[in-house]
Order: C-alpha cells, then sequence, then structure tokens
C-alpha cells in the first residue's frame, strides 16, 4: 500500500470500527463475557494504540533515528506482518502497560470515540508529510513484534482496529 491507500484504509477502518461501537447498547457496551474486555474497553485500547503512532508521526525524523534508528531490513508486506501478529496471539501474547484499558462507562465512551476520530485524522495528516522511503527507513517499536517499519507499524494498526471489532462483534 501506497500512503495514500494507508490513510485510507486508516481512516476507513476506525470509522467503522467508531460505527461498531456506536450502535451497541448500554449494556452491550460496558458488559464483559468471559472476563474479556467490555467493548468499551475495546475502544480505550485501540485509543491508547494509536496515541502513540500519531505522536511518533509526528516527531522530526532526525529524532525517530537518533531514538530508534533505521532499517537494516527489508519491509514485510500487509499479509506477512498480520501473519506474524496472530503467532504471537496464538503463543499467548497480550497487552501489556500502557495498553491495558481501565473501565469505562458509556459516558466516557463518548469522548472516547472523539478522541479516537481526532487522534486518527492527526495521523492521517502526519503521514502525508513523510516520503514513501521514510515509511520504509524508519522504525518504531511495538511491544508483541519489536522493531517495526513506519510503514509496518501502519499496517498493524490498520489491521489492529479491525481484529477488536471482530471481537467486540464475537460477543
Amino acid at each position: 500500500m501506497d500512503k495514500q491507500d494507508i490513510i485510507k484504509k486508516l481512516t476507513e477502518n476506525h470509522q467503522e470500527f467508531i460505527a461498531c461501537v456506536s450502535q451497541l447498547s448500554a449494556d452491550e457496551f460496558s458488559v464483559s463475557k468471559n472476563e474479556k474486555w467490555t467493548a468499551g474497553q475495546q475502544l480505550e485500547h485501540i485509543l491508547l494504540s494509536v496515541k502513540p503512532v500519531g505522536l511518533a508521526f509526528r516527531l522530526p525524523m532526525f529524532l525517530l533515528k537518533l531514538i530508534w534508528g533505521k532499517s537494516n531490513r527489508e519491509g514485510r508486506s500487509y499479509d506477512e506482518l498480520i501473519a506474524r501478529y496472530h503467532a504471537k496471539l496464538a503463543n499467548g501474547s497480550k497487552a501489556t502497560g500502557p495498553f491495558i484499558p481501565k473501565k469505562v462507562d458509556l459516558h466516557h465512551g463518548q469522548k472516547l470515540k472523539a478522541s479516537l476520530t481526532n487522534e486518527v485524522a492527526k495521523l492521517g495528516k502526519a503521514i502525508e508529510k513523510r516520503s514513501e522511503e521514510e515509511l520504509d527507513q524508519y522504525i518504531l517499536p511495538h511491544p508483541l513484534l519489536g522493531k517495526l517499519t513506519l510503514r509496518e507499524m501502519l499496517y498493524f494498526t490498520i489491521y489492529h482496529v479491525k481484529h477488536h471489532e471482530k471481537l467486540i462483534e464475537k460477543s
């Protein structure tokens, strides 16, 4: 995917996720089944994972290089990255530390949806300012997947929200 495809898919997937969460009743939004996260917690988790990506994309490239370096390998395709994520999940990997949501009530959920929409829009604008080459050269750390190129991090972000949407739909 090129930058424009990424921005389009990122926006669409997050809008679909917010629409999914928005159509839930108060009970569906806040009830946990099988000790899994509630839909509200899924929403907060997605926001908690998009925010640092957006922040990183708004940093100057020299800071990214200074803090995390540059890629020394060929970038993975979308499908390769998702297969790697599934393998980590199959081995029991889960969200950690700052990515674990707190309890979310319906009122707070409204604020979270607005914040997520805003964060995705800011991320889209930040992506537009990066070159295709920068997306493949610079890296960011991912808590489960290790060092990812900027493009790979965006692929993950595109997929991650759909993964959590499916979890909401299953419950």
